[in-house]
């Protein structure tokens, strides 16, 4: 497994041979906040194994997960400033080794903006503990020098920590992709970001000084700052200004590596139709993938895309539609070489593991329409990504075999075959109905290389996908396709 690091717009692997080959990546992951709390004891560690292999099987390349747990309870890793629970930090010690055992890389979050898990809140109320005279806001954690000392401490414990099961220090582990600041950074009582920006630019150097081998990121949730005036209309509300970040500013410090971008369309425009969230959600990743490609001249990573599982009037889930539009967008970019460098579902979890849960999370192999979804952007991107030995995570056997995809030689029907123009896409949706009393939904794939197997057919010039909630669901025909096809030109 060699490190990850970067070409202008791309993420490289190092093949091995010294950095002289490398090989281009393009990122299918997902997010596993609850890996290291399930490595704390024996008897739950079996959990994380079987997501780590569950994930490597789908094809997936790079998972997020919290390497961070500040506070007294019984499973804190940072129990006070600079004083650590050996045994929690084993439990992270056994995630790297056993995400390196299936071909998995780690973004490891380093602390919250939230309270979950202590976040800024435990640094702010340990200062207060220690007699420092700091301000009521939680924001002084970005300003505060013995608060930023107390994470710097923290930093440091994590990047030279030796692995009590490989003996590999953090700082020379391959399996870690990158270090992420903060996840979800806001620091709403400075709105002009000053303190913010200033935070990211001294912690990222920091950790540079420590560690030239590896990505650093910052967490963003990618909302453009006041400051972006051109940008202010991308952000789902003017609310988003005022949160002290601004993706552009925070994203182009030196030593951040890339960007990373949040995606929430059902949080973020709740009261909005599912069309409306799929034409909010495309119009997000445009705008922050030519971010990338003309501004930032960096990767952008959409380290956290989640949605529902609500079931629509045709028979899909919202999740799989949103799911779709943000895969076809990175596969998009990723054909071109441009900055759209992947994305990462959040989350992900097994059995047994539902304390962790959130009205985001699922089990991928219980929800098969997700799970195939999943399973063919790693085909995708895997045939784009370069096929050097440090890049290898997937079996050996082809894509097409693999999942049950139709052979290479299947002409299938694109967009640019039918001239149709992108915007009219959506229209096909109205292609449904009933027929011997099961529903149907005709559909056209535009930029897929094959037809999930299970829920797509392959014809002669196209697919057809419909709802497969019956294993009686007919198939539509061939003259009701081109139908479909023809009412939107």
């Amino acid at each position: 497994m060699g490190f990850v690091s970067t070409n202008s717009t791309r993420f490289v692997v190092d093949d091995g041979d010294g950095g002289k080959q490398q090989s281009a990546m393009y990122i299918n992951g997902w997010n596993s906040y609850w890996l290291m709390q399930e490595s704390v004891w024996g008897q739950s560690r079996s959990r994380v194994s079987r997501m780590l292999k569950k994930g490597a099987e789908m094809g997936m390349t790079v998972c997020r997960t919290w390497a961070f747990s500040d506070g007294s309870g019984p499973n804190s890793l940072q129990m006070a400033p600079g004083v650590f629970n050996e045994r929690v930090f084993r439990g992270l010690d056994y995630v790297i080794v056993e995400a390196r055992k299936h071909g998995i890389r780690l973004i490891l979050s380093l602390v919250n903006n939230l309270n979950a898990f202590g976040g800024k809140t435990q640094y702010v109320r340990w200062a207060k503990e220690a007699g420092i005279n700091v301000s009521s806001s939680t924001d002084a954690f970005f300003s505060h020098p013995k608060i930023k000392d107390y994470y710097k401490g923290y930093i440091k414990a994590i990047v030279s920590r030796k692995n009590s099961l490989s003996g590999v220090k953090y700082s020379d582990e391959p399996a870690i992709f990158a270090w992420e600041l903060m996840n979800e950074p806001r620091c709403e009582s400075s709105s002009s970001a000053p303190v913010l920006q200033a935070w990211i630019t001294e912690m990222a150097a920091y950790i540079k000084g420590l560690d030239q081998k590896h990505l650093v990121t910052v967490g963003l949730e990618g909302f453009y700052g006041l400051n972006a005036s051109k940008r202010l209309q991308v952000n789902p509300g003017k609310w988003a200004a005022s949160l002290g970040s601004d993706f552009i500013q925070n994203s182009v410090i030196k030593n951040i590596d890339f960007a990373s971008v949040h995606a929430y369309p059902d949080s973020w425009i709740p009261d909005a139709a599912l069309e409306a969230k799929a034409h909010y959600l495309s119009e997000w990743v445009d705008s922050h993938v030519s971010d990338g490609d003309h501004v930032l001249k960096k990767p952008v990573l959409f380290t956290e895309v989640g949605s529902s599982s609500h079931l629509t009037q045709q028979g899909l889930y919202d999740r799989d539609i949103l799911l779709r539009t943000m895969y076809d967008k990175i596969y998009d970019s990723a054909k071109k070489g441009k900055a759209g460098a992947g994305a990462l579902i959040w989350q992900l979890l097994v059995e047994e593991v539902n304390e962790y849960s959130d009205r985001f999370s699922f089990v991928a192999w219980d929800n098969p329409s997700t799970y195939k979804l999943i399973r063919n952007q790693s085909c995708r991107l895997q045939n784009i990504s370069g096929k050097g030995k440090g890049n290898s995570t997937l079996h050996e056997i082809p894509c097409s075999e693999r999942l049950g995809f139709p052979p290479p030689q299947s002409h299938l029907l694109m967009q640019s075959d039918l001239h149709v123009p992108l915007h009219k896409h959506r229209a096909m949706h109205r292609s449904s109905g009933t027929q011997d009393g099961h529903p149907y939904f005709i559909w056209l794939t535009m930029h897929s290389l094959h037809p999930l197997p299970s829920e797509g057919h392959a014809i002669p010039g196209g697919i057809i996908n419909h709802n497969i909630s019956s294993s009686n669901s007919p198939r539509a025909k061939l003259g009701s396709f081109f139908s479909s096809i023809s009412s939107t030109q």
